[in-house]
């Protein structure tokens, strides 16, 4: 067998399989119990200081 043939069979089957678990482990991982606190405290991060504009010194950093 030659070495594209190997790697494409390779490819479509185990390749295939893996890329599958890994995007469902994402997906629970975005979707886990825990973190809509953390994806609700870095979405507010823009909003932090909404009540005074940040100075030229706070800017710089």
């Amino acid at each position: 067998m030659e070495t594209y043939s190997f790697l494409r069979e390779f490819a479509d089957s185990w390749v295939l399989l893996f890329l599958f678990v890994f995007f469902l482990a994402i997906v629970v991982w975005v979707f886990r119990p825990g973190a809509t606190k953390e994806y609700r405290d870095t979405a507010s991060i823009p909003f932090r200081h909404d009540d005074k504009p940040a100075t030229d010194e706070e800017a710089r950093t």
